[in-house]
């Protein structure tokens, strides 16, 4: 008996082997894909989101926009066309979360440096003070990559129109002027269709590496 089992020891340590490598295959064959969720008005807290919207659950994309960035240039949904991005609203003189938030939108551009599908998109909320000028400084000073990472200014209005409408990602300040706003911490990340796809505070070194891993598994999804 003890010679039949050295006799075929060999033939079966193979077998083993193979069975093990066609049960991996056939795991990863019928593993679902990593899908991520693509967020609705209706499913986020209220207080981010415009009145006007809170009851949509489907088809809500991105709005056209037309802002100026850090080199005078006009910005539109075209410089995004077919490009996840990662969005947020800041301001140049903030001292409190902004410029952790920046420093964790330049980790993530330098990390995807060299992937020309990603970009980034920052928005002031305080366009009267952030002038072109004022947001090319800011850039500098940061390293901001200007092939990858537009800081835009523009219409007080439209920029709040698109964080309330279209982002979902700041609050109103409560003091009467309409086009004020309290911007959140929140990254946000969008599509190559428009949409978005999660929600990242922007000052927690957790939430980037998550927000770098779900980059990775929107590039697949797309």
């Amino acid at each position: 008996m003890l010679l039949f089992f050295s006799k075929y020891k060999i033939f079966g340590l193979v077998l083993l082997i193979l069975s093990i490598i066609i049960i991996s295959i056939i795991y990863q064959v019928l593993k679902p894909n990593e899908v991520l969720p693509i967020f609705q008005p209706a499913k986020v807290n209220a207080e981010l989101v415009d009145s006007t919207i809170q009851h949509v659950k489907k088809y809500h994309i991105i709005s056209d926009f037309s802002l100026i960035n850090q080199n005078g240039k006009t910005i539109t949904q075209e410089d995004y066309k077919n490009k996840i991005y990662v969005a947020d609203f800041f301001f140049t003189t903030c001292q409190t979360i902004c410029p952790i938030m920046t420093d964790n939108m330049l980790e993530v551009q330098n990390k995807l440096k060299n992937d020309s599908t990603i970009m980034l998109l920052s928005h002031s909320v305080t366009p009267e003070i952030d002038s072109v000028a004022q947001l090319k400084k800011y850039a500098l000073k940061k390293g901001v990559n200007d092939t990858k990472w537009n800081l835009v200014t523009g219409e007080k209005k439209e920029i709040y129109k698109l964080a309330r409408k279209s982002y979902l990602a700041v609050k109103t300040d409560g003091n009467g002027d309409q086009y004020d706003m309290i911007h959140t911490e929140n990254f946000i990340l969008v599509d190559k269709k428009k949409r978005i796809r999660g929600f990242y505070d922007g000052t927690d070194d957790l939430d980037i590496e998550q927000l770098l891993k779900d980059i990775e598994i929107l590039k697949r999804e797309n």
